[in-house]
């Protein structure tokens, strides 16, 4: 029997992006890509992020986290998921831990990540500090400027798209910065030949970006590994990055996508702040019948 058979979750969102989150201190258990897998088919924990809480590795961090999308591989930053992670550390009854103040920092495999809580279910995440350099992101080549990089899909003489930005967040991301309606695009078309394209190595996070006004921005994302989504925080924020480095925007926007809207923020040190809401939809078990098949 699996040993996850049981075990308590909660199922969150972060903005609309669907997150499950999983306390695993206090054990040596580690949840394999097939488990993943498995627990986002069941419609009482799908998710677009799994959020799972291990015991702190290093000095002076909380927890480490593992993050997994929905084919089993793992994501180095979730800035949704994290401030779900945060309440739950905070807030729930089996979860939380005696805390002498309202932040956290919580080991990723994209680094170090701040959380401090701003009111009852609002949370801002310190994301760090973007990633910019072609090897860095990374891409198969190298490009001396990552705010456009040549790249398009569509006959060569009218691309539906071309010329995006890209920035590591944490996880690659590539944006595409256009003059309509993202939603009139095929996204669910497109954004899968885009995650894969070659120039990726380890495919990317492919989002579609409307500049509304001098700090508002419109925004459909494509997740690696996830498919279409509500919400994506690293977008968001690698979003405000690009548009910033473009001098679309200034270093601050309201980013907003289906499923609601995220206060970005690229401070003066580099640091890029993400600030939202976050909602607990309930708790249940993993059902051991889940994980047949998963050994």
């Amino acid at each position: 029997m699996s040993p996850l058979a049981h075990r308590r979750f909660l199922k969150m969102h972060g903005a609309g992006n669907a997150i499950v989150v999983l306390d695993l201190r206090g054990t040596d258990i580690r949840v394999s890509a097939p488990e993943a897998r498995a627990i986002a088919t069941h419609p009482a924990s799908a998710f677009d992020q799994l959020m799972v809480i291990h015991d702190p590795r290093t000095p002076g961090t909380d927890a480490a986290l593992r993050i997994y999308n929905t084919d089993g591989s793992e994501a180095g930053a979730c800035g949704n998921g994290t401030r779900c992670v945060a309440y739950a550390m905070f807030d729930d009854p089996a979860m939380a831990r005696p805390a002498e103040s309202g932040r956290l920092t919580l080991e990723t495999r994209g680094g170090l990540v701040g959380v401090k809580r701003m009111a009852e279910r609002s949370f801002t995440v310190d994301m760090g500090r973007p990633k910019l350099a072609w090897d860095e992101i990374p891409l198969a080549e190298p490009f001396q400027d990552t705010r456009r990089i040549e790249l398009q899909i569509g006959p060569i003489d009218a691309p539906v798209l071309h010329s995006p930005a890209v920035v590591n967040m944490g996880n690659p991301h590539a944006i595409f910065f256009v003059e309509g309606d993202p939603e009139t695009y095929d996204l669910a078309r497109i954004g899968p030949l885009l995650e894969n394209h070659p120039i990726f190595p380890d495919r990317a996070n492919i989002s579609l970006a409307q500049v509304t006004g001098p700090d508002t921005l419109t925004l459909r994302v494509w997740e690696r590994g996830a498919g279409l989504t509500l919400a994506c925080g690293t977008a968001a924020c690698a979003t405000v990055v690009a548009a910033s480095r473009l001098r679309l925007i200034g270093r601050a926007a309201t980013v907003r996508l289906p499923g609601g809207d995220l206060v970005i923020e690229w401070r003066a040190d580099d640091h890029v702040l993400m600030t939202g809401p976050v909602a607990l939809e309930w708790d249940g078990t993993f059902d051991p019948a889940l994980f047949a098949g998963t050994a």
